[in-house]
């Protein structure tokens, strides 16, 4: 383990250099293994970009498991209510598996309409609700921190409206019960968690919540997400390696595929955020691995990386990854 730990953090002579900053490797609810660069330790808050996606999927599955939230039934926003309105068919899940068909791409360059969403609106959901329909809900995935943003809006109004509410909300019923002991969760001028993007937490809170994951939503005894939750968050969006805010292998699409091959899990899941902040959930090995950095010029934030890592883990435990996976 020290050696896998060691091939993570060893730079290359030259640039580029990954910059990993912290990982933490739980086995079967313990952590097996666990190194931080200089200036990070165990306390120190990172953000996790897009994997904070998969936070506001596990907040609206306690909404669900409390009967507030329906994810097959039309999304509970304001200015599509009316059934003429052809937003109306937007469902919440369709906003958590990016199919809402708003167009309002998202492509990195600051100059799409997501971008000013994230540094302009002081009420970004409220942008992104306005945007118009391109095509038909459920139909085409296209990536959009927009669809978390909306989500987030979503939870805030169902938890009693205001961001007070919220925070709350998420400490109360998430946080606190997972012993996520630090979290922020940054939000806009409305009370909003801007759920995309700004969530931050420390590597071990970070682990936590991918223990909930491959303990199938059950801490302590605890049953905090809904029965078969985990599995709908897992389960590849329309063939592709999203599911509903996490990126999943149990799909046959050729980049679950190749990371299959490589020796990643077929089973496993994971949150993933700009830079290379990941979460991976492998539930048939009860394993977690959480690797946080500012990793910017390597494929895909050095996946490759990760992957070696989970091979060299998985060695260490003489663990074979499945050979048969759920879809």
């Amino acid at each position: 383990m020290r050696e896998a730990l060691d091939n993570v953090f060893t730079e290359p002579a030259k640039a580029p250099f990954r910059w990993v900053k912290a990982v933490v490797v739980v086995k079967d609810g313990r952590i097996v293994a666990e190194r931080y660069a200089p200036g990070i330790n165990i306390g120190t808050r990172l953000p996790g970009y897009s994997a904070s996606k998969s936070i506001i999927n596990a907040l609206v599955g306690i909404l669900v498991r409390r009967g507030k939230l329906h994810i097959d039934a039309p999304a509970p926003v304001a200015a599509w209510r009316s059934s003429d309105d052809p937003r109306h068919r937007i469902t919440l899940d369709n906003l958590l598996r990016i199919t809402s068909g708003l167009a309002i791409a998202q492509t990195g360059s600051g100059f799409d309409l997501a971008s000013p969403m994230l540094y302009t609106e002081r009420d970004m959901a409220g942008y992104a609700e306005a945007a118009r329909l391109e095509s038909t809900p459920g139909t085409n995935v296209s990536y959009s921190d927009a669809s978390t943003v909306i989500v987030s809006r979503i939870i805030r109004d169902a938890v009693g409206g205001t961001g007070q509410d919220v925070q709350r909300f998420a400490q109360t019923e998430l946080f606190a019960p997972l012993g996520m002991q630090g979290v922020v969760m940054e939000a806009d001028a409305t009370g909003t968690p801007v759920g995309s993007t700004f969530i931050l937490a420390a590597a071990r809170d970070w682990a936590r919540f991918g223990l909930l994951l491959v303990n199938d939503g059950v801490i302590a005894g605890k049953r905090i997400l809904p029965e078969g939750w985990v599995q709908y968050s897992a389960r590849s969006t329309l063939g592709t390696s999203y599911a509903a805010g996490f990126w999943t292998n149990r799909t046959s699409e050729p980049f679950a595929l190749r990371r299959v091959r490589a020796g990643m899990p077929c089973d496993a899941f994971f949150a993933s955020g700009n830079l290379g902040q990941r979460v991976y959930v492998m539930p048939s090995s009860k394993l977690v691995i959480v690797r946080l950095g500012i990793t910017q010029q390597f494929p895909d934030f050095d996946i490759v990386a990760d992957i070696r890592l989970i091979r060299e883990v998985l060695a260490a435990y003489n663990i074979q990854p499945p050979d048969v996976c759920p879809n």
